[in-house]
């Protein structure tokens, strides 16, 4: 008896393949579209910080962590907590990632909910839902003092624990497409330092500020 062996035509094989190029397409637009909407939301934290400030100094003529009169502008004596260092000199003290309850950074935040500028807790005494984060988890804050040499402004927002990948394309999108130049720069740390001249590495975190 004569046995025949079956198999896949070359029809059904470019079929298969014609699948599973179809979903591998899919995946891979998916996580792009996931990646272009994490990078849009790191670019709205730093749109959005400029418009509370801009915003609190229409209202109230003062700005928002370092405002003299807080309470009289915002309210709630028994809410608001109080800076350490001078007020109303146009300074906001203290560093982006504070979560010391009497600096100026951290205070910004506070100002600017009880505002209704901004949406979030206003209860500082509870930096792990207080504390503004990123769409990656990453701390989101501002200061005066420049957090990189050579980045010029009066106030500098900063967003931690950004991958590189992302940090390059927020460059593109809202600089000069170069992370230690322009009034964006990127480094591991924020600390008065300055930022490397090698290409950031796409899976290593970074922290990227922006002056203005």
């Amino acid at each position: 008896m004569r046995r025949y062996q079956s198999g896949f035509t070359l029809i059904e094989i470019a079929i298969v393949l014609v699948i599973i190029g179809l979903l591998l397409g899919g995946i891979l637009k998916g996580q792009e579209l996931i990646n272009s909407a994490r990078v849009k939301s790191l670019a709205a934290d730093f749109r959005n910080v400029p418009v509370f400030i801009y915003g609190y100094q229409d209202k109230f003529k003062a700005l928002p962590g370092d405002d003299a009169a807080a309470v009289a502008h915002v309210g709630n004596s028994g809410i608001l907590a109080t800076t350490g260092g001078p007020t109303g000199n146009g300074v906001i003290g203290g560093a982006w990632d504070s979560i010391i309850q009497t600096d100026e950074s951290y205070l910004f935040w506070q100002h600017v909910r009880m505002a209704g500028l901004a949406p979030g807790s206003i209860d500082t005494a509870n930096p792990g839902i207080y504390a503004p984060t990123n769409a990656l988890s990453g701390r989101i804050g501002i200061q005066s003092a420049p957090p990189f040499t050579g980045l010029n402004g009066s106030y500098f927002i900063c967003s931690g624990s950004i991958p590189g990948k992302y940090a390059k394309q927020l460059d593109i999108l809202l600089d000069d497409g170069n992370s230690s130049t322009g009034s964006m720069m990127a480094g591991p740390i924020a600390n008065g330092t300055t930022p490397g001249t090698t290409p950031l590495v796409d899976s290593t975190p970074y922290t990227v500020c922006m002056g203005f």
